[in-house]
């Protein structure tokens, strides 16, 4: 399957999950992420240890290093409606949960991939593991920019964009790794621009990758 209808086959099941998440859910969130990756790191030592394989979805060496492995900050994942970014031109307020969670997972400080976490049957779980560029990328990016709760962070993924974003205060944004790749940017990830600046970029490839799709 491409990449691009991977990404709009997940939008679209994003915009069918829950539209808003109290800030209370994070805790129930995270223990779930807490208690995947201690499944997941059991499960993998039993199966395969030694060696971690070419295609394993977290950059460490060696399997056993999931013993050392936590999971650390974790973010709501929000979206924009396609339509509406089309339609209107303030990115900030198009913005929308889409009832999933990030969390960065760190081996010895640092970070090496994703936990996704969603609600099944009402009860939120750990559903993927990988991301570690993004990993990377968005701790970096949070670092830099996030105050010390990172409450001034919304994490922004435009799937039909096949863009990642880092909203910072309500104002600004820092493209991620899939952004500037897929809007050709030519700014580091530790820059800052306007939505305005964004905002036909991300039109262009909205309109081209749904083109493509259909």
């Amino acid at each position: 399957m491409h990449t691009h209808r991977l990404w709009l086959r997940i939008a679209c099941a994003a915009m069918m999950a829950v539209p808003f998440l109290a800030k209370a859910d994070n805790g129930a969130a995270l223990q779930a992420a807490k208690r995947g990756l201690v499944q997941f790191a059991e499960h993998q030592q039993a199966i395969r240890p030694g060696s971690a394989p070419a295609d394993f979805p977290l950059d460490i060496t060696d399997v056993g290093d999931l013993k050392q492995a936590t999971v650390s900050h974790g973010f709501q994942v929000y979206t924009i409606d396609p339509k509406e970014l089309l339609a209107r031109g303030d990115l900030s307020a198009l913005a929308r949960p889409t009832g999933e969670w990030r969390f960065v997972i760190s081996l010895r400080g640092k970070p090496i991939g994703l936990a996704t976490v969603q609600q099944v049957n009402g009860r939120f779980e750990t559903v993927a593991y990988g991301g570690a560029v993004l990993a990377k990328d968005v701790d970096a990016a949070a670092n830099a920019h996030g105050n010390g709760a990172r409450s001034n962070l919304r994490f922004i993924r435009i799937y039909q964009a096949r863009s990642d974003l880092l909203e910072v205060d309500r104002a600004k944004f820092a493209p991620l790794h899939s952004a500037r790749e897929s809007l050709l940017l030519k700014k580091a990830g530790s820059q800052l621009v306007d939505g305005a600046e964004l905002l036909e970029p991300l039109r262009a490839a909205v309109k081209t990758n749904v083109e493509a799709f259909r």
